[in-house]
């Protein structure tokens, strides 16, 4: 039998495990010793690789987001910035369509997050969405940034902000409209970016 030696091949294993457990149940706590059984690894292999249940969860959102996401929008250097960021944060709003779709996932979303009682897997479940959500528009920002568009600074109020306005965004979607949904949508996005790009240095 080979030895379990923290090899590239046992950290793929072990990524994968965590995947399949989030898409059986997204609140589903990633402990050390499930995700170790389910990987087929030793609980020391684990270690290796991922010091603490936070390292862990994260890094198997952010494969689970580039998986979502193969193509970020946010290189393509042929749009201007503006045009670009509002492109990335529509990626973000598409899963959750228009209409019934959108209601749909609100409903689940209440189930896993608002209706519960908020334990500390509901808690942590999450939390670490939240946190791949502000690591990928952190993301985005610091692009921006290199290229001159924004200043070079701590992004947080900037993250805080887009994040909100996606949540609102994707309540209104699942809310009957009189207008077009998508043509105030996207007024509000430029809006947004607009602000996020003028933003004085503070």
């Amino acid at each position: 039998m080979a030895r379990d030696d923290g090899s590239t091949g046992s950290r793929e294993r072990i990524l994968a495990a965590a995947a399949a457990m989030l898409a059986e149940d997204l609140t589903a706590r990633l402990s050390v010793r499930a995700v170790a059984a389910r990987a087929g690894v030793s609980t020391g292999s684990l270690r290796f690789h991922f010091p603490t249940q936070r390292a862990l969860q994260d890094a198997v959102l952010a494969r689970i987001y580039d998986h979502v996401f193969p193509d970020d929008p946010i290189h393509d250097r042929s749009l201007p910035a503006r045009d670009r960021l509002v492109n990335c944060l529509r990626q973000v709003l598409a899963p959750t369509g228009v209409g019934k779709q959108a209601r749909e996932a609100w409903g689940k979303a209440y189930q896993m997050f608002i209706a519960p009682e908020p334990t500390e897997e509901v808690r942590a479940a999450y939390l670490a969405l939240e946190r791949e959500g502000g690591r990928r528009v952190e993301y985005w920002l610091t692009v921006l940034a290199d290229e001159g568009a924004i200043p070079r600074e701590d992004h947080a109020r900037r993250v805080r902000f887009l994040l909100t306005l996606l949540q609102g965004l994707s309540v209104e979607r699942a809310l009957p409209a009189e207008d077009s949904i998508l043509r105030s949508e996207t007024e509000t996005l430029y809006t947004a970016v607009d602000c996020v790009l003028d933003a004085p240095h503070t």
